[in-house]
């Protein structure tokens, strides 16, 4: 990524297909940490590295508070061990969750289908 580049707030919210409140609250909650110049925000290659892995994360089911650790990991050691180690604990985790959800949403898809067999069959 080059060094150089700087969104602005509005930039931010379109590169990434946020609402201002969306980065607003992400700032307020300290994922991110944008460079201010009076009033004006600007997010540098770090800040765009980690909404990526915000939204990443987001998209994958984590809550923020994992994705805050798995974060204040990665700016204490970002090459370590012990950050890989816990992504792939919570991967792991969170795969088992997904799996679930989906044997979850199976059965409900097969209920709803059954019943909407049953009730098409029963037309006079």
């Amino acid at each position: 990524m080059n060094e150089d580049v700087r969104l602005s707030f509005k930039e931010m919210c379109a590169r990434f297909d946020v609402t201002p409140r969306t980065l607003r609250h992400y700032e307020y909650i300290e994922l991110l940490f944008p460079e201010r110049e009076g009033r004006a925000r600007f997010y540098g290659p770090r800040e765009i590295a980690r909404m990526t892995l915000i939204l990443r994360g987001r998209r994958f089911g984590f809550a923020l508070e994992e994705i805050r650790q798995w974060l204040e990991m990665y700016d204490a050691d970002p090459q370590g061990e012990t950050q890989r180690r816990a992504w792939i604990a919570l991967a792991d985790r969170q795969l088992a969750e997904l799996a679930k959800r989906r044997r979850e949403l199976d059965e409900i898809i097969g209920d709803l289908k059954a019943l909407r067999d049953e009730t098409a069959a029963a037309r006079p």
